[in-house]
């Protein structure tokens, strides 16, 4: 903690508000990006550096700066692929999605996009590069190059440990979302998982799924709720929470109202964010090396940009970690 208020420039106790999404904090975005960004860079292993110079690529990020502070993950790939391109002495140009005249106009060799896009908006950042890698999303093509994480296992791993410490009331809360062009809804792999899953095993309850924005206001807006409708008595003893701000904002509505983790409700989370380990109780989760995430996507980029022609498709595999937020 003093480690990253002293990187960040604030005291440990903002370092500790911001992490734990302190709602009474009155601190800037800039302020919260700084801590959040030294937490990420505390957390990172430095490689050895390679000079690639000349090459100029572009990242396309589906997110605003604003919703990477309710979603650090997707923060953590973003700096992931910075800390690639650096140490390839790669030129970088970021742009986000509601941004791309701006591609037009830039003269770039390949193109890396996180996010998810429709196929008219894949359609159109195809006119403009061949060499193009998608992150956390795999389109529906074999012609592109993608970097994804096994959601189906990731959510297997935890109902399998929650059903194993004998739960049999099991709730989901997770983030649902459309395409910025509105075309269509995206279906998310851990909630359609979630619902098979537990229908294979004969549990599944459709009352206790809740679906809102991956965010900690909406993990905390969704767990009260849930209380409401249910009940303190009637809560499922577990959840799965599909991120792991939504996880945070789920702890504080349990601690709102009195209802004690993990003796009374387990709470698991994904993506193992570098201030998962700060809050409390801390939290169970399913780690993503998102940093990882970030590189091999320059990496394959790399790759494409020396003639492999041949579609490469990555999949990162998942670690449940058990915290206090879970038994």
């Amino acid at each position: 903690m003093k480690d990253i208020a002293d990187r960040a420039g604030v005291s440990i106790a903002t370092v500790s508000r911001v992490l734990n999404y302190d709602a009474t904090l009155s601190v800037s975005d800039e302020t919260k990006r700084k801590v959040f960004e030294a937490a990420e860079d505390l957390a990172y292993e430095k490689r050895t550096p390679r000079k690639n110079g000349g090459t100029r690529i572009a990242l396309l990020h589906w997110y605003t700066e604003e919703e990477e502070l309710d979603d650090v993950y997707y923060m953590s790939i973003r700096l992931g692929i910075e800390r690639r391109c650096k140490q390839y002495n790669l030129t970088l140009v970021r742009l986000l999605q509601n941004n791309t005249a701006q591609l037009a106009r830039e003269n770039i060799q390949g193109m890396i996009a996180v996010g998810k896009f429709s196929q008219h908006e894949i359609a159109l950042l195809k006119e403009k590069t061949s060499n193009l890698v998608f992150v956390d999303y795999l389109p529906d093509d074999d012609y592109f190059d993608s970097v994804t994480v096994d959601f189906v296992k990731a959510t297997r791993k935890v109902l399998d440990y929650f059903i194993s410490q004998g739960h049999q009331m099991i709730g989901y809360i997770g983030g649902r979302e459309v395409f910025r062009d509105g075309t269509s809804e995206i279906q998310d792999p851990r909630e359609a998982t979630f619902k098979a899953y537990l229908k294979e095993k004969k549990i599944y309850q459709e009352k206790y799924v809740y679906g809102g924005k991956f965010s900690v206001d909406d993990g905390y807006r969704l767990m009260k709720q849930a209380i409401a409708e249910h009940g303190a008595a009637s809560l499922p003893t577990a959840f799965f929470v599909a991120n792991d701000p939504m996880a945070i904002g789920c702890l504080k509505a349990l601690e709102g109202a009195e209802i004690a983790v993990p003796e009374r409700v387990g709470i698991i989370g994904v993506n193992d964010i570098s201030l998962a380990q700060y809050v409390s109780p801390s939290l169970s989760t399913v780690r993503i090396d998102t940093e990882l995430m970030g590189e091999t996507a320059v990496d394959l980029l790399l790759e494409r940009l020396s003639g492999r022609r041949t579609s490469k498709q990555v999949t990162l595999s998942t670690e449940l970690i058990l915290r206090q937020s879970s038994k």
